[in-house]
């Protein structure tokens, strides 16, 4: 089994997707990470400097699975899926060959996650199924499938915070915060933390559950017990 995760930015695939990546990672997976945009534009100070910190940041997360990561070095908020974009990513799936490529969702919050979904889903094309990651604070994300993480909570938070230059411990709490809402939302059991995913079939990937590490179990539900007299 082969995963690419693709982020926009160094901290995205730790925030959005990491305890997945861990799961994959514990069952056996490949895996590869590739970062589309330089990162120079999150924060203060030269713009080089902090492109290079967010790099070795990124790469000290990633190697927290054994994973050396990739970085296509595109600019920091001026992602657009033109065809230098699209052309660099069939490149690198085609090199990875995946059985499934993770991104972010096509109305993600920031424009170069954006531009990054659309360029994936036009460069995929008949070649691999393409997973959505959940979005910001969940806003405007309907899931369709969901993992259980609850025992990589701890190296997603270590992943999370190896980006020491961009306050990490913010991320972490929305993360945590957002990992427990969706874990309740497919009633997982209480104090387990899940993360979710949106999948849109397109020929010729129409069910792709084979691939995705396991949900949070279901938990029976049953009728609230009502007390005589009371409604």
């Amino acid at each position: 089994m082969r995963v690419l995760a693709l982020g926009a930015h160094p901290d995205d695939i730790e925030i959005f997707m990491f305890g997945t990546m861990a799961a994959y990672a514990a069952q056996g997976a490949e895996l590869t990470f590739a970062i589309a945009t330089d990162g120079a534009r999150g924060g203060t100070g030269d713009p080089a400097a902090l492109a290079g910190a967010r790099r070795e940041e990124a790469t000290h997360a990633a190697q927290l699975l054994g994973v050396t990561p990739r970085f296509l070095d595109f600019p920091d908020g001026a992602l657009v899926a033109d065809v230098t974009l699209i052309a660099a990513l069939k490149a690198l799936i085609g090199e990875v060959k995946p059985d499934l490529v993770i991104t972010h969702a096509p109305n993600d919050y920031h424009g170069d996650h954006r531009a990054l979904s659309d360029g994936v889903r036009i460069a995929a094309s008949f070649a691999v199924p393409v997973l959505q990651a959940d979005t910001l604070g969940g806003t405007g994300f309907s899931p369709t499938h969901y993992v259980e993480m609850s025992a990589h909570w701890d190296i997603k938070a270590q992943a999370i915070r190896a980006h020491r230059s961009q306050g990490p411990e913010h991320y972490v709490n929305r993360a945590r915060i957002q990992n427990e809402f969706r874990a309740g939302q497919c009633n997982g059991a209480p104090g387990a933390l899940a993360e979710a995913f949106r999948f849109e079939p397109t020929f010729p990937f129409a069910d792709i559950r084979a691939l995705l590490p396991p949900a949070p179990p279901i938990r029976p539900v049953t009728a609230s017990p009502v007390t005589p007299g009371k409604i």
